[in-house]
């Protein structure tokens, strides 16, 4: 077994570090989602958690890690009798971003348990998570279900599986801990919610930090049992802390002060329903434990906000995540009382070793950058000037207008792609519309099917008794339907002639708000941009829809218009991407006035570009940018090349009175 690196000699990161010990010491804060970018030792960190927690006593042969001083009633082990028990290190369980459900919370041998009635059950994650740490790497790429089901799990600390009338419960009390890179895509806001704290982790920019870190990592690659030895006394003594805390932690009191400045502060940030509450409680509470006092004081409720508020505050899904601290701080003052009072400071800091001076004051991201409206936050730019001509130059980036909510569009027919909330889509969960058999392990039962298959064939298995004789080829799953994720390719026109009658700023409000919908449906976005003579890919596929609002803020215009170019390379991204994600169906996006110009036969090109789409049955929609009493029609006629529909900006809005067929048909034409 590989020795882990040790906790204390993580350097820097005191946030992180504080986040995972105070659940160390209060599981019941809810466990931490750490985001920030690859490379900052996330993962270090969580597993080197586990080498600092307590051992736990189990019940001898218990698979699923009863308390000997308090069994689990319901455990599918048990009843336990009174005997023996064993020690053994708390584990740290990670779930890879493929596992199954069943994988996760556990599979019933579901032909036993309708042949025999028996009960047959294997063990998932969960259960061997229990009293120990689950660790979820990159949980935003986790399927949506998979994260219900384990952060229901860890906020009853029990796990259920029903399967057809069958159910098994079991406990599964443990730390979750997920990690992620917000540039891979975010997690929804109610998911964001079940997570206790939240720490944004980066790379120092301090020479001498960085320094440090490459020596101890080389240091520990060399020799790591020779490295871990010669920190073995501060992981000691990190381990004694936290026992201590824990010991501590129901003497702490939580005044009436505190609880004034908890409910303050989470009123201030309007943060939605209690948990906020609840979890800034029980945080401060840790953190009084972990300094070694009996009272919550003011600093500890400020600390805990830090950690506890900043993926909670309403913030629209491009905005970055933080606390305006000074509004905080504000909040603290008015509401202060004579409990606090400000303590001695703690001599070891926060994080409890590590080789570093503790911090002044934790940083927890920037300060909430003001700005108007529910928007991406956006960077102040310049009009350049009046619109220029088509053929112009480049003209400064504009900003996008206010986001709107959009109409639906689709990709027609039933896909099989990843699970999300656009298209038609045969998934894991959802409405039954039939049945199979099964092709590897058997997933959803379909038990209405399976006892048909079965009825005919009792009399020659000898049925003698009033339980059906099951076989496996009898065994039939259910087919649902559900919803997909699409991949949406933009292929936005940024040429001189959008940029005319100051265009681009709507332009721009309508890809925002169509990325907007985006990021609700759980789709993968690119972005492909033509001007002057050529296009290019300003975002490669990706799950980061932020970074799609954040290029598309800063897009330039001018130059004449290359549409053709820019099929062709949109073209190329789809062909590419359909070899890495097969399964993942395409929703062609074009954003254009439909001119085109430059080069020999430049409408004539574009057209067969467009065809090459129609060719392969790629689902096309033309946002239709034409302006002006006199309109020439050419976005519609590109849209009858690309064998999909056009519609204009005044269409795509939900509350608009024209009518906007959802599903984007192949055979739905809009004529010039």
């Amino acid at each position: 077994m590989t020795t882990p690196f040790p906790f204390t000699a993580v350097v820097g990161q005191d946030d992180l570090r504080l986040a995972l010990l105070l659940n160390a010491v209060s599981p019941a804060v809810g466990g931490v989602l750490v985001r920030g970018e690859k490379g900052t030792a996330k993962s270090t960190a969580v597993r080197a958690l586990a080498a600092l927690l307590p051992s736990v006593d189990v019940v001898a042969g218990c698979r699923f890690s009863c308390d000997p001083a308090a069994p689990d009633p319901d455990c599918p082990d048990g009843p336990h009798e009174p005997g023996a028990s064993v020690s053994r290190p708390a584990r740290m369980v990670e779930l890879p971003v493929g596992a199954s459900e069943d994988r996760l919370v556990g599979a019933l041998d579901i032909e036993r348990a309708l042949s025999e009635g028996v009960k047959a059950f294997e063990p998932g994650l969960l259960a061997d998570a229990h009293r120990g740490i689950l660790y979820v790497d990159e949980v935003n790429l986790l399927h949506d279900h998979l994260v219900d089901l384990l952060l229901d799990a860890a906020a009853m600390g029990a796990s259920y599986v029903e399967r057809e009338g069958v159910s098994v419960r079991h406990a599964a009390r443990f730390l979750l801990v997920g990690t992620m890179n917000p540039e891979e895509g975010e997690l929804r806001p109610q998911l964001l919610d079940r997570f206790g704290l939240t720490v944004e982790v980066a790379a120092s920019r301090e020479p001498g930090q960085r320094v440090e870190v490459v020596r101890r990592r080389l240091a520990y690659d060399d020799d790591p049992a020779g490295f871990a030895a010669r920190w073995a006394e501060e992981e000691a003594a990190v381990r004694a802390r936290i026992v201590a805390a824990r010991e501590l932690l129901p003497h702490v009191r939580l005044g009436d002060g505190a609880l004034r400045q908890i409910a303050a502060t989470c009123a201030a940030f309007e943060v939605d329903g209690m948990r906020a509450d609840i979890v800034m409680a029980r945080t401060a509470t840790a953190l009084a434990a972990w300094a070694g006092r009996t009272d919550v004081l003011a600093e500890d409720v400020r600390q805990a906000a830090l950690l506890a508020l900043p993926h909670r505050r309403r913030r629209n899904p491009f905005d970055a995540p933080g606390l305006d601290e000074d509004k905080l701080d504000e909040t603290l003052e008015e509401f202060g009382g004579p409990e606090d009072e400000d303590p001695d400071p703690d001599p070891d800091g926060p994080g409890g070793g590590g080789g570093q001076p503790p911090s002044d004051g934790p940083a927890d991201g920037p300060p909430e950058e003001s700005g108007s409206g529910g928007g991406a936050a956006r960077p102040e730019a310049g009009q350049g000037g009046e619109p220029q001509p088509s053929g112009a130059g480049e003209q400064s980036a504009v900003r996008a207008a206010e986001p709107f909510r959009t109409k639906v569009l689709s990709v027609p027919g039933v896909g099989e792609g990843a699970a999300g909330r656009r298209s038609r889509a045969r998934t894991e969960r959802g409405r039954t519309t039939g049945a199979r058999r099964p092709k590897g392990a058997l997933g959803k039962l379909h038990l209405a099917a399976t006892v048909r298959a079965a009825a005919p064939h009792q009399r020659a298995r000898g049925r003698s008794g009033p339980g059906l004789v099951i076989r496996r080829d009898d065994l039939r799953q259910a087919v649902k339907e559900g919803r997909e994720g699409n991949l949406v390719l933009f292929v936005v026109d940024a040429s001189g002639s959008m940029a005319a009658r100051q265009r681009m700023s709507a332009v721009k409000g309508a890809v925002l708000s169509l990325l907007l919908d985006a990021y609700q449906r759980r789709d993968k976005v690119g972005l492909v941009t033509f001007r002057g003579t050529a296009a290019e890919v300003a975002l490669p596929p990706t799950s980061s829809v932020d970074a799609a609002a954040g290029r598309l803020e800063a897009l330039p215009t001018g130059g004449r218009t290359p549409l053709a170019a820019g099929l062709l390379r949109a073209h190329e991204v789809l062909r590419v991407e359909k070899l890495r994600d097969p399964a993942r169906r395409a929703l062609l996006v074009v954003v254009t006035d439909g001119r085109a110009t430059g080069g020999p036969e430049p409408v004539a090109l574009a057209g067969r570009a467009a065809r090459l789409f129609a060719a392969e049955g790629v689902a096309s929609v033309v946002v239709d940018c034409e302006s002006g009493p006199v309109r020439l029609g050419l976005a519609g006629r590109l849209a009858g090349e690309l064998g999909g529909t056009a519609v204009t900006l005044d269409e795509l809005r939900a509350d608009s009175l024209a009518g906007l067929v959802k599903d984007v048909q192949g055979t739905s034409r809009r004529a010039a």
